[in-house]
């Protein structure tokens, strides 16, 4: 079975999508086609064996679509910009005949109300001339797609957004052309060209909404200088390989994912993480792809390249969350979808009645003008490309945003979800807290200044493997305390480890080596952080207890102020956590959550998610560690923190990129904003048609005197999809 997602070149409206998914479908082979139309692209799932993707666009090329590429989610801007250059100049050239148009037509209105007097014969005979000229240029020329979309309608049964114009501006042009008495070669200028200014508005305000992916392309460096043969080469990004050595210079952009092997540097992160300060990277230090170096040199080694990179990862997450469609879309696709014939119907009714009845009041000329007039209109105004914008276009734009907040969104459905979240359950370790031991305190007993202290202390540790001599010697680090040489250095199995400093012999380690010792000291104060998760590591010689350092999984800086943004939103927070209950509820205490569950095992947790999704809550799992895949899997929304493992992201629905969990707070405010944009462009869509049709059609007229002039309705049909483009590029202004 292959799938693919490849471009469609051709539409005009969320009608074709429906139309090239219908075609695709029944062909033989195909087992199932998602059409796009805000992306203009399709995925696939086909039968090699039985088609291909060459005979699949041969089967919608008769309709005027085509596949173009594989693997192609967003087309190149240079070709999208030639495209809309060429819609800009077809509206340029109809623009001035428009203008003509409506100049006689108000000319004409004020003379019958006798405002003004009527031409000479001569200039009223040079503006009869001229009009048919013109709007013979307009149809054919600027109007040629609508008139291939009634040609296409009559010849294959198929109806798109082209064919209601395309219909409703002949008929217009053929009646003028048959009836000379009362023409509407005004309506058929000025409609073409309204519509065509439409499309070309609508266009350049979607390339817009595909920022985010331009953005994160252009993050990627072209070449790259490695190490080979002990000299520096300048090769292309694509001839990178693993392990290769690569030099990163001042102001120059990371190619590819490594690890710091040589030197340090700060390196700009803010187009991957959102954060805008540059963060310190050494040696053993990762570093990604896109990200670019401020200050100094280094040199790393390649370990991802090409689509192993979290750029491409990230750009893949974003494309293929952007072609995604969120449940809520499920609607205006059927809508749309019937969309087409319906109006079809609707408009030929409505001319029929106006001949049937109207001919009764006003008789047939009179009731043939009005009925051609509201014809036209009905299939003028009808406009279901505002319906197929109003989802897709918010859910690229908020997906783009997301993506340079920080905040990667897997598919549509889970920014849908959630905004609907009422419960988050956190786990502690790399969500809440940094996930790696720091030291937080120190407890100084004896008459050495705390400096010389930690000097002794790095100086024992400085040999160790074990976590908390890394807490120990990163503080020493960043405090610039340089660690003492040492003598004799012998670890103590499962209680410290000893070693001689200028001739003293000095121990580090648990309770229960001060116990061997038989050391006394007062230990209240260390058994009272020991009870907050505290881990103490005690130094002393044979005779006394020097000082005591406490060692923990520091809280993130952030955690207290994101959960108190979660309960300004209506959302309970519970925290699930494998360590002990004392532990868990000094951090819960800490940061304000509401509810504790300590001790848990994995399956505990997923079993905890579920006892709270059949409380009837709407759950999100914030996790980071293998464990948590389970449980993030079973939530209605997975968030994995970016610093976790490759399993907890791949199983989640939203990935935090540097573990930030204050855009959790963001992630949810987004997915907020996103769906009030999607309802609201819903709403304008529904009521557009819903009001503008019954107006174009007539209905009002026998009751108040409302006709929509078919120009009006031309204006307002071009409108409506760019004030739903413009509505969707809003969310890309608020603030998270």
């Amino acid at each position: 079975m292959n799938i693919q997602t490849v471009k469609i070149t051709g539409m005009h409206c969320a009608s074709c999508a429906s139309i090239i998914e219908k075609t695709l479908k029944k062909t033989p082979g195909v087992h199932g086609a998602e059409v796009r139309y805000a992306t203009e692209t399709a995925t696939l799932t086909f039968d090699s064996v039985q088609t291909n993707l060459e005979t699949l666009s041969k089967k919608i090329e008769p309709l005027g679509y085509a596949i173009t590429q594989e693997h192609v989610v967003n087309e190149s801007k240079k070709e999208k910009i030639t495209e809309i250059t060429q819609q800009k100049n077809k509206v340029l050239s109809a623009l001035p005949l428009a203008v003509i148009s409506i100049f006689i037509m108000g000319w004409d209105m004020l003379a019958q109300i006798k405002a003004v007097t009527m031409p000479s014969g001569i200039l009223s005979h040079f503006f009869q001339q001229l009009l048919p000229i013109m709007a013979t240029y307009t149809l054919f020329v600027v109007g040629k797609p609508y008139l291939l979309g009634v040609y296409r309608f009559l010849r294959y049964g198929k109806a798109n957004m082209d064919t209601l114009i395309g219909i409703g501006t002949s008929a217009a042009f053929l009646y003028s052309f048959f009836v000379t008495e009362h023409t509407y070669y005004d309506v058929v200028i000025v409609v073409i060209t309204f519509i065509a200014l439409g499309k070309y508005l609508e266009a350049r305000s979607k390339i817009k909404t595909g920022d985010a992916i331009e953005k994160l392309l252009n993050l990627q460096a072209k070449t790259a200088l490695v190490i080979r043969q002990g000299q520096e080469k300048e090769i292309a990004i694509t001839d990178v390989v693993h392990g290769d050595l690569i030099i990163v210079k001042p102001g120059t952009k990371i190619p590819v994912d490594g690890l710091v092997v040589e030197g340090s540097s700060f390196v700009d992160e803010a187009m991957i993480t959102g954060e805008p300060m540059p963060v310190e990277k050494k040696t053993g230090d990762s570093i990604v792809a896109g990200t670019i170096n401020t200050t100094g040199s280094f040199t790393f080694k390649a370990t991802k390249i090409g689509s192993e990179t979290l750029l491409a990862h990230i750009v893949k997450m974003v494309e293929d969350a952007q072609s995604s469609k969120a449940p809520i879309q499920a609607l205006a696709d059927k809508i749309s979808s019937i969309f087409v014939p319906i109006v079809l119907g609707i408009a030929f009714a409505t001319l029929g009645l106006w001949l049937l009845i109207g001919t009764h009041y006003m008789g047939f000329a009179h009731a043939l003008s009005f009925g051609l007039s509201s014809f036209v209109g009905v299939l003028v105004i009808a406009c279901p490309c505002a319906l197929g914008l109003a989802t897709p276009t918010a859910i690229i734009v908020g997906v783009g945003k997301g993506a340079r907040e920080g905040i990667l969104i897997k598919d549509a459905a889970t920014l849908q979800k959630l905004c609907n979240v009422d419960t988050i359950v956190m786990d502690k370790t790399g969500t809440i807290t940094k996930g790696k031991p720091e030291l937080t305190g120190i407890h100084n007993y004896s008459s050495l200044d705390t400096q010389n202290v930690l000097a002794i202390l790095a100086g024992l540790e400085s040999k160790s493997e074990h976590p908390i001599a890394h807490a120990i010697m990163q503080y020493a680090h960043v405090h610039k305390i340089i660690p003492f040489e040492i003598q004799n250095f012998e670890s103590i199995k499962g209680k410290g480890l000893k070693a001689i400093i200028n001739g003293t012999e000095y121990f580090a380690g648990n309770i229960a080596l001060i116990t061997d010792l038989q050391l006394s000291f007062d230990s209240s104060e260390i058994e009272r952080e020991t009870r907050q998760g505290k881990t103490p590591i005690l130094l002393a010689t044979r005779h006394e207890v020097i000082a005591a350092v406490m060692v923990a999984d520091a809280i993130k800086s952030e955690a207290v102020e994101a959960i108190a943004h979660l309960h300004k939103l209506g959302i309970k927070v519970v925290m699930l956590t494998g360590d002990t209950a004392n532990t868990a509820q000094y951090i819960a205490k800490e940061i304000g959550i509401d509810e504790v569950v300590a001790e848990v095992l994995p399956e505990d947790k997923l079993k905890k998610i579920q006892a709270l999704q059949a409380e009837g809550n709407i759950v999100a799992m914030a996790g980071d560690g293998v464990n948590d895949a389970p449980a993030l899997a079973q939530a209605d929304v997975g968030i994995a923190m970016g610093t976790g493992t490759d399993v907890a992201i791949e199983t989640a629905g939203i990935t935090l990129l540097h573990g930030d969990i204050s855009k959790l707070v963001k992630a949810i405010k987004l997915s907020k904003i996103t769906m009030r944009g999607i309802k609201q462009n819903l709403f304008w869509a529904f009521i557009y048609n819903i009001i503008g049709i019954p107006l174009a059609a007539g209905l009002f007229y026998p009751i108040f005197g409302w006709l929509l002039n078919p120009i009006f309705a031309g204006l307002a049909m071009a409108f409506s999809s760019v004030s739903v483009v413009s509505n969707s590029l809003r969310i890309k202004t608020m603030k998270l």
